[in-house]
């Protein structure tokens, strides 16, 4: 695996934070200069020398993509996480990505706005077309590493990097490649977070105290805290990771994805609860598992006025009393929402604790929202680490504008 998230740059920072539950989110002088209503957000710390060890010299001429800076610089460490060596000299027709973006180059895009406004068309660098066409991450990826097989770049708003995942599984599970890098990458900044400010689903409290700004399932929510990174994974068939000794964190059993389209009380923003539903139950199915054996859920959970509904909706769709619900995780409390990348980052987040067997604290979710305090008990939604928490099993979904939905199930792996 590999990650670049405002908590972590590389899994063992991004790890400790989570355990210790150290927030990534930071105020940001420009966002409060561009009459930002929400002046807090999560941003990756990534290191010069780590920049300069992906790329080269020439691929950073007049580079200003941060998505795809962090999707190359999480894809390329999970690849070498794997024991996966670069081919220099003919494609591996085996192994493929698929890596996804909710918006991609949009600062780039800035540039080029400006300068065909100004006339200085000319003045547009020639890696201009790299940088924001979509398939830009999945392009610099393929080349960086030599994949032959299917490189592509889905969307699927905020499902993006979850749905990612299961598209990556189900072209190994049905033969076609022996592997896949699955991902997502968001980038930062006003030109991407401008328009969600304006929809005011940001929250607009808590710059002087941004580490308490994401507040998942809290009573005192007021909007998400955006951020940025990319999460990746490489996803090898049993088989072939068996047979070169390959470390495996955990099997992938199934998954399922769907739209709600927008009917029955969906929309563009908010979700059809019956899809919802039906998305979780199938996703079950397809694993082949009951909800009595799920261990961990690792939740969507914005902060925002719709985490009430998505808890009613797991404990629908799974059956759950107040007595047998299981863990409930929200890692956005301490890295924000990465909007196209939250699906992968948050899968990373889930596969560390589920290999590791530890529950990682949900951060400001003190004042828990009345319905959600009905519905699950306290010591379900734990705000401080719990190790050897026996976990075998977890779920991870991710919901997204437009109405569309994916959920999937990992296992934690055991030989033989």
């Amino acid at each position: 695996m590999g990650v670049v998230a405002p908590n972590g740059v590389g899994l063992t920072k991004f790890e400790q934070s989570l355990k210790t539950g150290k927030s990534g989110i930071s105020f940001l002088p420009e966002l409060k200069s561009k009459n930002f209503g929400c002046c807090v957000a999560g941003v990756p710390q990534v290191p010069e020398s780590l920049i300069n060890d992906t790329f080269s010299p020439l691929q950073l001429r007049n580079f200003s993509s941060s998505g795809i800076l962090y999707g190359c610089i999480a894809g390329r460490s999970a690849w070498h996480d794997a024991g996966l060596k670069i081919n220099d000299e003919n494609p591996d027709y085996d192994s493929g990505c698929i890596f996804g973006a909710g918006a991609s180059g949009t600062e780039k895009m800035a540039e080029v706005a400006d300068k065909v406004a100004s006339g200085n068309i000319k003045r547009l660098s020639s890696n201009t077309v790299a940088q924001t066409m979509t398939s830009g991450i999945s392009a610099y990826l393929s080349g960086m590493i030599g994949l032959g097989n299917q490189v592509t770049t889905n969307s699927s708003a905020c499902a993006t990097g979850t749905e990612s995942i299961l598209m990556a599984f189900e072209r190994i599970q049905s033969g076609k490649a022996t592997r896949m890098i699955a991902g997502s990458c968001s980038d930062h900044g006003p030109h991407l977070w401008g328009p969600f400010d304006a929809l005011r689903v940001l929250t607009r409290k808590h710059a002087d105290e941004p580490e308490r700004a994401s507040r998942p399932m809290s009573d005192s929510a007021s909007g998400f805290v955006p951020g940025s990174g990319a999460g990746a994974l490489a996803l090898e068939s049993l088989g072939s990771a068996r047979s070169r000794g390959a470390r495996i964190y955990c099997e992938i059993l199934g998954g399922h994805v769907n739209c709600g389209s927008q009917r029955n009380g969906g929309s563009m923003t908010a979700p059809n609860s019956i899809a919802v539903q039906r998305c979780i139950t199938e996703a079950l199915n397809d694993a082949q598992i009951s909800a009595a054996s799920i261990d961990v859920i690792h939740g969507h959970l914005t902060a925002t006025k719709m985490d009430a509904d998505e808890i009613e909706n797991w404990v629908t769709a799974l059956n759950y009393s107040h007595k047998n619900i299981p863990f409930i995780q929200a890692p956005k409390s301490i890295f924000g929402h990465c909007i196209g990348a939250a699906g992968t980052i948050e899968s990373v987040a889930a596969v560390l604790g589920l290999t590791n067997d530890y529950v990682f604290p949900n951060l400001n979710c003190e004042d828990l929202h009345p319905k959600i305090e009905q519905l699950v008990p306290s010591n379900r939604i734990p705000t401080k680490l719990i190790e050897k928490a026996g976990l075998n099993i977890a779920v991870k979904a991710s919901f997204g504008f437009g109405d569309v939905n994916c959920c999937i199930v990992f296992k934690k792996y055991e030989d033989g």
